[in-house]
C-alpha cells in the first residue's frame, strides 16, 4: 500500500484536530509570557513523539497563519521526512555541518505557513555535532526566519541530545504512550528534565481511549485537556 503524507489523515473540524488546537492554546503562554518555540519528545522510542509532532505543527499553522518551522533533529531515528514524503538530506545535520545553509534547508509543504527542516544525514556521532555554540547560531537564524518552531527531538532516556537542544527552545512537552510506558520510567525522564532546569510545559497523553474505562472515552467527553494534559487518542 502506498503511504501518503500525514497531512491527508489530518482533518481540522475532527476530534483530533479539535484536541491539537487546544493544546497549542494551553502552550503558546506560559507564565504571562508567549512561547516562539517548543520541543517535543519522550521518554523512550514508539510512544509517537514524532506523530504529535506533525499535527501539532499541522494545527498551529492554520491557527496562526503566518511563519510556522517544523525541525527534526532526531538525528538518529529521523521520522519527519517520512511522514510528509521529503528528502532525508539537506538537512539539520547538514547545517550543523556547515554543508547547507539554514535557507537552503527549509523545505516546502502543501499547508500555507508550514515550512520543515528534515533531520538531514550526519557524518559523525550526534552527540559530537551538537555543539551548543553551533546550535545557538543556528536556532538564532530560525527565530529570525519564523514565528513559531516546534522541535521534534529523540526521547530522553536513551541519549542526552534532547538536554543539548533544550536550551534553545522555550518549552518541553513530554510525550507518554498510556499503557505502555513504565511509570518508572516517565519519572526517570521527568527528573532528567528537571534536574537539567527544563521548562516543562505539560504531558500529552497518547493512546488513551485503549486503556482507561469508558467514562474517560472520547466518546463521552467534549473536552479532553486537563490541567496540562491533552488526551489524545491513536495518533
Amino acid at each position: 500500500m502506498k503511504f501518503e503524507s500525514i497531512v491527508s489523515f489530518y482533518d481540522r473540524e475532527s476530534l483530533a484536530g479539535t484536541e491539537f488546537r487546544r493544546l497549542y492554546s494551553n502552550i503558546k503562554k506560559f507564565n504571562g509570557s508567549e512561547l516562539k518555540s517548543v520541543m517535543v519528545t519522550s521518554s523512550t522510542i514508539e510512544e509517537g513523539k514524532s506523530t504529535i509532532s506533525c499535527f501539532l505543527a499541522l494545527a498551529i499553522a492554520e491557527s496562526r497563519g503566518d511563519r510556522v518551522l517544523l525541525l527534526d533533529t532526531d538525528l538518529r531515528r529521523p521520522m519527519i521526512n517520512v511522514y510528509y514524503k521529503l528528502q532525508l538530506e539537506t538537512g539539520f545535520a547538514d547545517i550543523l555541518d556547515k554543508k547547507c545553509s539554514v535557507k537552503e534547508a527549509i523545505k516546502s509543504t502543501t499547508i500555507p505557513g508550514l515550512k520543515i527542516i528534515t533531520a538531514g544525514k550526519l557524518s559523525k556521532d550526534p552527540s559530537l555535532a551538537l555543539k551548543p555554540s553551533r546550535l545557538r547560531e543556528v536556532f538564532e537564524e530560525l527565530r529570525f526566519y519564523f514565528d513559531f518552531i516546534v522541535v521534534d527531538v529523540p526521547p530522553v532516556v536513551p541519549v542526552s541530545d534532547p538536554v543539548l537542544i533544550a536550551s534553545e527552545v522555550d518549552g518541553t512537552l513530554l510525550v507518554v504512550k498510556a499503557g505502555v510506558t513504565p511509570r518508572e520510567v516517565v519519572k526517570r525522564a521527568v527528573n532528567f528534565l528537571q534536574n537539567s532546569k527544563i521548562n516543562i510545559l505539560g504531558v500529552v497523553l497518547n493512546n488513551l481511549d485503549d486503556v482507561l474505562p469508558y467514562y474517560y472515552s472520547h466518546k463521552y467527553h467534549a473536552y479532553g485537556y486537563y490541567n496540562k494534559t491533552a488526551d489524545l487518542s491513536k495518533k
